[in-house]
C-alpha cells in the first residue's frame, strides 16, 4: 500500500552505497524514504576504505560498464549538492560538506616491476580501450616526470586519468545530506531483527524500534547483507573480506597518482581465501601516505595480524623505496561484501516481493555507489536503465547458490 505521499522506501544499511540509493529515490519524487542502520551513517565498511572511484583496475564487462557511469555521475552529483539552495544555511552546508569529500581527479598508474607482468598489462590496457577507458602507456621519462619517487624498476607503466579519489566518509555524509534535504529520514542504531510478510510480500521489517512498514526495502547492508537477508526470510551469498591498510605520517609530496602494482587487479579478482597482498600507494589532502592492499577471508574476525601489515609494506616499498623508514602513525581495515563472482547485486529479490538489493561491491562500493543507485532508481521506477542490468541480477547461480556465513562461524 503505498501512503498519500508517495511510495514508501526504507533503505536498510547508511553506508556509500545506501545513502547514494536514499539521494537518488528522494530526488527522483514520488518516494517517501528512510534509511535505517544498525550503527551510525557510515561508520562501517565506507569508514575503513581508501575512497577509490576507479576504471583502471577494471576489464571490458557489467562492473566496467558500472564504474563508467558512475565515474561519470560523481562530478555531476557533488556539482548538484553544492548548487543547492542559494541563500540559506542549507546551501552553505551544502557547500561545505562538498569540500569535505575531497574530490581529486588525480588519475593512476600502474606499474609492472616484471616483464611477464607488463606483458599481461598490456593486453588487458588493449582490451579496456577497446571498452572506451583512456589508458596512456608512460616510457621511463614520463614516469619519473609524473611520479618522481617510483621505483626505476620498471617494465612497462600506464597512465589512467579518469580514475579519482575521495574522502569516503565525507562522500557518504553529503549524499546522504542530500538525500535527507530532499525529505529522506534517517534512522540510526535500530537493527533489524526479522520480517513480517503476508502473501509471500515484504510488508515490515522487525527492529529493536519496532515494526517499519514500508512498501520497498533495499538491502544495502553491505557486508552484512547476507546475514540481513538471511533474517528477512530469502539468503543472498554475500560474505566478509577484509582489507588492511597503513597510514605514514604526513610528508612532503610524494606521491601524486594512485600508484599500484600490475598485480593488484589479480588480487581484487580472486577468489582465493588466503592472504592476497599487492603494492597500492596514493596521497591524502593532508599529505599522509595509504598503503595497501590486503584481501582475505576470515569472516567478521576484526583484528589487525602483523604479518599481514608487513606483507603490506614490503611490497609499497618495492614501489616507493624511499618510503623506507618512514613512521607508520596507524593501520586499519575493514570488510568488504564478497560475491563469489566478483559482481555486485543489485535489482528485486525474486523469492520475496518488496525486497531489493544493492550490494556485493566489495572493495569497489565508493567508486560504484553512484552507478548503483542509479541503475536501481531506473528499475524501481520501472523506467529503461543506461546499462544492463541483467548481470547483476539477484537471482543468479553466484548469489543464491551457497548460504552466507553467519556472524558466528564467519
Amino acid at each position: 500500500m503505498r501512503s498519500m505521499y508517495g511510495t514508501r522506501v526504507v533503505v536498510l544499511g547508511a553506508g556509500i552505497v545506501g545513502a547514494a540509493c536514499a539521494r537518488e529515490l528522494a530526488l527522483a519524487g514520488g518516494f517517501q524514504v528512510t534509511v535505517v542502520d544498525r550503527g551510525g551513517a557510515a561508520e562501517a565498511t565506507t569508514a575503513h576504505g581508501e575512497g577509490n572511484v576507479l576504471v583502471s583496475d577494471k576489464g571490458p564487462g557489467p562492473e566496467l560498464r558500472l564504474a563508467q557511469l558512475s565515474r561519470r555521475l560523481w562530478p555531476e552529483a557533488l556539482a548538484a549538492i553544492a548548487d543547492g539552495p542559494s541563500g540559506s544555511a542549507q546551501a552553505v552546508r551544502a557547500v561545505r560538506a562538498v569540500r569535505a569529500v575531497e574530490w581529486d581527479p588525480k588519475g593512476g598508474i600502474v606499474v609492472a616491476t616484471t616483464e611477464a607482468g607488463a606483458e599481461g598489462l598490456r593486453r588487458f590496457a588493449a582490451d579496456q580501450r577497446a571498452a572506451g577507458v583512456r589508458a596512456e602507456p608512460l616510457d621511463a621519462a614520463a614516469l619519473a616526470a609524473a611520479e618522481p619517487h617510483v621505483t626505476r624498476d620498471h617494465t612497462a607503466a600506464l597512465h589512467y586519468p579518469e580514475d579519482a579519489q575521495v574522502q569516503p566518509a565525507a562522500a557518504a555524509a553529503a549524499l546522504l545530506g542530500d538525500a535527507l534535504a530532499h525529505g529522506a529520514t534517517l534512522r540510526t542504531h535500530c537493527e533489524v531483527l526479522g520480517a513480517r510478510t503476508r502473501g509471500g510480500r515484504l510488508t515490515a521489517v522487525r527492529t529493536t524500534e519496532g515494526d517499519l512498514a514500508a512498501d520497498l526495502f533495499i538491502n544495502a547492508a553491505g557486508p552484512w547483507s547476507g546475514r540481513l537477508a538471511d533474517r528477512l526470510g530469502a539468503l543472498v551469498d554475500v560474505r566478509p573480506r577484509r582489507g588492511d591498510i597503513l597510514v605514514t605520517a604526513p610528508l612532503p609530496p610524494t606521491v601524486f597518482h594512485k600508484v599500484y602494482d600490475a598485480d593488484y587487479v589479480g588480487a581484487v579478482g580472486s577468489s582465493a581465501e588466503d592472504l592476497q597482498t599487492s603494492a597500492v600507494v596514493e596521497a591524502t589532502r593532508g599529505g599522509s601516505v595509504l598503503l595497501g592492499s590486503s584481501r582475505r577471508r576470515t569472516g567478521f574476525d576484526d583484528r589487525l595480524r602483523p604479518e599481514v601489515l608487513s606483507a603490506i609494506a614490503a611490497k609499497a616499498l618495492r614501489l616507493f623505496p624511499g618510503l623506507a623508514g618512514v613512521p607508520v602513525t596507524r593501520a586499519y581495515g575493514g570488510f568488504r561484501p564478497y560475491v563469489p563472482d566478483h559482481l555486485p547485486v543489485i535489482g528485486a529479490d525474486p523469492r520475496l516481493s518488496g525486497l531489493w538489493h544493492a550490494t556485493g561491491h566489495e572493495g569497489a562500493g565508493i567508486g560504484l555507489s553512484l552507478g548503483t543507485a542509479r541503475l536501481l532508481r531506473d528499475l524501481v521506477r520501472g523506467a529503461e536503465p543506461e546499462i544492463d542490468p541483467a548481470p547483476f541480477r539477484v537471482d543468479r547461480p553466484a548469489v543464491l547458490g551457497a548460504p552466507a556465513p553467519t556472524e558466528e562461524s564467519a
